[in-house]
């Protein structure tokens, strides 16, 4: 084989051997481009999703946007519940009472929201139930006193929405408490 044939075979061998490397270059950019095509796809999807989402929040601001009137909330010294206990103390009812003789005087349709809370002692579903226990009592007071019960609910946030830190037997003191919503 003389230097011209070699020259020419060599240049035959390296042409198909990048013809194999542009196809397969070629077809791995053909997944990539399929891949991104998937995932732009899914980031539009998303993005819509998202822009829903934030929407039916805005339209639900707006609809919320002046119905809440006041936070009645019982937490001070008077006021406070003991450690593990749902039991209104005589400087309770005496707040809810007039809390009630108010509320029945308001010609405005108001609903409240009563919203029971504990300290972060005890296990996290030990915690929901009484402030579940602790928000109906406030709520059986209230009726006692007069004010109808469809016009009132009751939920708990347990241990989950603290307004002092629990490190300290202060803090924990101000978290057993119950929060009387006002919306109109």
């Amino acid at each position: 084989m003389n230097l011209n044939s070699a020259i020419l075979v060599m240049a035959v061998v390296a042409s198909l051997s990048g013809c194999a490397t542009k196809g397969y270059v070629d077809e791995s950019v053909a997944r990539l481009e399929t891949r991104l095509d998937e995932q732009s796809d899914r980031i539009a999807a998303l993005t819509e999703t998202s822009r829903e989402a934030l929407k039916r929040a805005n339209d639900a601001g707006v609809l919320a946007e002046g119905k809440f009137l006041y936070t009645v909330v019982l937490r001070d010294d008077e006021t406070t519940f003991e450690t593990d206990r749902s039991a209104l103390s005589d400087g309770a009812k005496s707040r809810l009472t007039k809390l009630a003789g108010d509320f029945k005087s308001n010609t405005l349709n108001i609903y409240l929201e009563i919203q029971g809370h504990t300290d972060s002692t005890g296990p996290a579903q030990y915690n929901r139930q009484l402030g579940l226990q602790r928000a109906e009592s406030v709520r059986r007071h209230l009726h006692m006193q007069g004010v109808a019960l469809d016009r009132m609910t009751t939920i708990s946030y347990g241990e989950d929405a603290p307004a002092e830190p629990n490190n300290t037997a202060e803090g924990r003191a101000v978290n057993r408490r119950v929060e009387i919503v006002a919306l109109k």
